[in-house]
């Protein structure tokens, strides 16, 4: 009777897992790599919402005015330079319309003259021009002060009836009688024709832009022929604190004319300011903007004629005839900007993006993709089943394969717990399982060893008596004889 009960071949370790760690080294980097790239994706996404383009409307006069040909140069100068903004120039019939449009608040942009009515919600970007009073006298003839123009007949030289009432505002006339002895010269009238006896003006009051009176070199030649007399404008001082928008401004010697010399020395005289203007409501940044393109651009937006070729900040001073707006205030305070100052928007924006972007995968990773390593505590269930199975084993040959089963699970745990597929948590159990099953394992071969013994003694025992074969071949002689 044989002892050997169905034998079952050695079952296969399963398959090793990948390496957890590097597979978790791979899903960190990767999330690292998409948590920089989103981030930038974000900084760039706000710069651009930020940065978007927004047009701004500019109301001027008519299409050949100063301003217009300025608000054309500026346009042209934010396309080249990649500006998000955009300028869209309205034209109106004179700059009193402009500016009447931009107190109704439909232009964003506008350019005046400091004697013009000013909206109460402008704010200054920048002075464009300068525009000089010059007091003409015929001939050698020296005026005094302003009081004996009351009694002479003014022609006034300039480009618009604005300046013909600004004279008469200076010169304290009414209307009436006497508000026509200041009258406004013909287009193209030189000096000499105004200063004929037959035009009978006493004196010329000419409202010129600084930058072109410099380049004009029909002062020098009328001075050549002694045609008129600059005189200074005693009362400038005076007249810029009485009257608002007027300043006092000082012509060098040699301003009109370099020979001969005209002035011959520095002069007092009055001027009036052309001033780049925008709403108050206008946010800082784009105010600021807005100065930073005009100030470092200031050669490129100088017109032929002379017009805005010494664009200067606008004036922070508290008493300022029209305040300077905020960001170009805050532009002009603080010219030179350190890197942190230009791009600490950025930055911000950048480490808030990291901070929720990271905590997004952070959480990902943690809940959702990481392969977690398996407990060694886990591998006890494998450890208890065989050793249910060692009850089952009649064999020696079966118990060895269950013997090769146990030490399978031991391999696989070791080089789990070197590669990281395997953690050590319940590393104790596990051990305890497996001196336990190992135990018995031992003891059951000791039993089935014990027992194949003894069957097999049984066995002989058991069987029949053997006969002599000798003896029967005598015995069946015997009886054939």
């Amino acid at each position: 009777m044989s002892t050997e009960g169905p034998t079952s071949s050695p079952s296969e370790p399963p398959p090793r897992r990948p390496k957890v760690i590097k597979t978790n080294q791979q899903q960190v980097f990767l999330y690292v790599v998409l948590t920089l790239l989103l981030s930038l994706a974000t900084v760039w996404g706000g710069r651009a919402l930020v940065h978007s383009s927004e047009t701004l409307t500019f109301a001027v006069g008519a299409p050949n005015s100063d301003e217009a040909m300025f608000a054309a140069k500026l346009a042209t100068v934010m396309k080249n330079n990649a500006s998000r903004f955009r300028i869209k120039i309205v034209n109106n019939p004179d700059s009193a319309k402009a500016l009447a449009q931009f107190d109704r608040k439909q232009a964003d942009l506008a350019v005046l003259r400091t004697d013009a009515k000013v909206p109460l919600r402008a704010r200054t970007l920048a002075i464009l021009e300068h525009d000089l009073v010059l007091l003409l006298g015929p001939g050698n003839k020296k005026i005094k002060s302003l009081a004996e123009l009351k009694k002479k007949k003014v022609a006034v030289v300039a480009e618009s009836e604005a300046s013909l009432a600004f004279v008469r505002s200076i010169l304290d006339i009414p209307d009436g009688p006497d508000a026509a002895k200041i009258q406004m010269a013909l287009q193209g009238a030189t000096l000499d024709k105004l200063f004929a006896p037959a035009s009978g003006f006493g004196a010329v009051i000419a409202v010129v832009h600084a930058s072109r009176a410099v380049r004009d070199k029909a002062y020098e030649q009328a001075a050549r022929r002694g045609g008129f007399t600059l005189n200074a404008v005693d009362e400038a001082k005076a007249l810029a604190r009485r009257i608002p928008g007027i300043s006092s401004e000082t012509l060098s010697a040699g301003t009109l004319s370099a020979s001969p010399e005209i002035p011959d020395d520095d002069l007092d005289t009055i001027g009036l300011e052309w001033l780049l203007v925008t709403q108050s409501k206008m946010s800082a940044s784009t105010a600021g903007e807005l100065a930073r393109t005009i100030y470092e651009n200031k050669s490129a937006l100088g017109l032929d004629n002379g017009f805005a070729s010494r664009i200067e900040p606008a004036s922070v001073e508290k008493d300022a005839y029209v305040m300077a707006h905020q960001g170009a205030a805050d532009y002009i305070n603080d010219d030179t900007k350190s890197f942190m100052d230009k791009y600490s928007d950025l930055m911000y924006l950048g480490a808030a993006a990291l901070s929720v972007i990271g905590s997004i995968f952070a959480a990902i990773y943690a809940k959702i993709t990481r392969i977690a390593p398996e407990k060694a505590s886990e591998l006890s269930t494998a450890i208890l089943d065989v050793g249910e199975r060692i009850e089952h084993a009649h064999s020696l040959d079966q118990l060895e394969c269950l013997q090769d089963e146990l030490e399978g699970i031991l391999r696989g745990a070791v080089i789990g717990l070197r590669d990281g597929t395997i953690s050590t948590d319940g590393l104790d159990t596990f051990k305890l399982g497996y001196e336990f099953v190992r135990d018995e394992i031992g003891m059951r071969r000791d039993y089935l060893k014990r027992h194949a013994g003894e069957a097999d003694k049984l066995a002989q025992d058991t069987a029949p008596p053997q006969q002599d074969e000798s003896n029967i071949v005598v015995v069946k002689t015997a009886q054939s004889a």
